[in-house]
């Protein structure tokens, strides 16, 4: 059984594989796989947000590494930017973020960083998931006198708010009301601060987590909320973040979710303006719109087109030296500061930005017209190879030949999640209604979907 999805282990919590028992052969695996022959290095920092079943994973995670001689750093409850930081600023091993993103708090997972605060290659991850697994003999423990020690790191959050604010050369807010929600997330403690230290007038919500209320009904995934604040409390924009607080959606002065890619497009924009874009390229996934693409052209920057998940995407900026990418779905990646999305951090660059150019939100997104878009998530009863679906596959044919340039399609099952996702783009709003229809009927009768 495959363990990895598109970023990292997920699953229901207290179920296979989100269980105790797979937290402690993952915590030997890290050990066995990312142990330094530095032995001053060999320390791994743990992570997690708000969930409940955080801290039941947390213990049998430590009780792996330190199983096999690995020090244990604990920070308690940090945005997912903040371990990779803390891995690579303290020497560390690795770093694993216990989190689940945006699922809801039934769900959690392990993202697992290397040395230097990066996700790790899809080779490294086959090599955990093979020991995970028990497809290679698993590692003696070590002898009494080396088991490893666990440390509680008082001082993690001031580290991480004065790298954040550093980022951003502690720019002044001053004169700008902003409504933070953080979804009763990794944010909730973290990220108010850092903006009112910046002299912001700060309004905030989704900021009492009790274990099970991470993103139900607030946070990147209901930015409508923060809308709502900024309509009566007239600030100047939103900012929401989902549960671990590695990417954001913003709402404009008038409480308008902004999509995105129109949040990529004004960061290329501002960042070649301020001659920080390196060579005039970004990165970003297969399910940014064309009209992203389009609006790069006519400014003279190149994309270059990468997997979904922002690991890609920064898999694509490292090979290439560049310096700014990201998902519509709100990871957005300035290389030169972060190994990771981070949604505080680049909330702080959207804010200096619109600082500097004197412009809100709403005018800096006008950069770009997106093209009409749909995408429709559906259960199915399996996910059998997409290539193996006669029918679906002479669907695809007919769409690409009649979209031509003008359009597009693209069908994948989620990494996470029983669901295939069907993504229509088109020039003509109706052409897309059309083909979403047609696209799913066809899934429902050669995969089936639960009644």
């Amino acid at each position: 059984m495959k363990l990895f999805g598109t970023d990292g282990i997920r699953g229901r919590a207290n179920e296979y594989p989100i269980t105790p028992e797979v937290a402690l052969r993952a915590g030997k695996a890290v050990a066995e796989i990312l142990r330094s022959g530095d032995p001053a290095r060999n320390r791994v920092v743990i992570g997690k947000d708000t969930r409940i079943s955080g801290t039941m994973l947390e213990s049998a995670l430590t009780s792996g590494l330190v199983s096999m001689g690995i020090d244990v750093l604990l920070p308690g409850a940090l945005p997912t930017p903040a371990i990779a930081h803390l891995t690579k600023s303290m020497g560390c091993a690795a770093g694993i973020m216990l989190t689940a993103s945006h699922n809801p708090f039934e769900d959690n997972g392990l993202k697992i960083f290397g040395p230097g605060g990066h996700k790790l290659s899809d080779e490294l991850e086959a090599l955990i998931e093979s020991h995970i697994l028990g497809e290679k003999p698993e590692a003696a423990a070590t002898v009494p006198e080396r088991i490893g020690k666990v440390q509680i790191i008082e001082d993690a959050s001031g580290r991480y708010i004065e790298y954040a604010k550093q980022t951003a050369d502690n720019i002044s807010l001053h004169g700008l009301k902003i409504v933070i929600d953080c979804g009763h997330g990794a944010a909730w403690s973290i990220a108010p601060p850092i903006f009112e230290e910046l002299g912001a007038t700060v309004i905030t919500t989704g900021c009492e987590p009790n274990g099970i209320n991470i993103n139900a009904g607030c946070g990147a995934l209901h930015p409508e909320k923060a809308g709502e604040l900024v309509r009566s409390h007239q600030a100047d924009l939103g900012v929401s973040f989902d549960g671990d607080a590695d990417r954001v959606i913003f709402t404009d002065a008038t409480g308008t979710a902004v999509s995105g890619d129109r949040v990529i497009a004004l960061c290329a924009l501002a960042l070649k303006d301020q001659d920080r874009l390196t060579g005039n390229t970004i990165a970003a996934t297969v399910m940014s719109n064309l009209g992203l693409h389009e609006a790069m052209r006519r400014e003279g920057i190149e994309v270059i087109t990468t997997q979904v998940g922002d690991r890609h995407v920064l898999e694509a900026l490292r090979n290439h030296g560049f310096s700014f990418g990201g998902e519509n779905s709100g990871h957005l990646i300035f290389a030169d500061h972060a190994t990771t999305g981070d949604g505080i951090l680049s909330a702080l660059q959207v804010l200096g930005m619109m600082k500097r150019r004197g412009a809100s939100l709403a005018e800096l997104a006008a950069c770009m017209d997106e093209f009409p878009q749909q995408l429709l998530n559906l259960r199915v009863n399996s996910k059998p190879p997409l290539d193996d679906l006669a029918g679906l596959q002479k669907l695809i044919a007919e769409a690409d030949e009649s979209f031509g340039d003008s359009g597009r399609q693209l069908i994948r099952y989620s990494g996470t999640e029983n669901k295939i996702r069907i993504l229509v783009e088109h020039r003509d709003a109706a052409t897309v209604d059309l083909w979403i229809e047609k696209f799913a009927a066809c899934v429902k009768e050669e995969i089936g979907v639960p009644a």
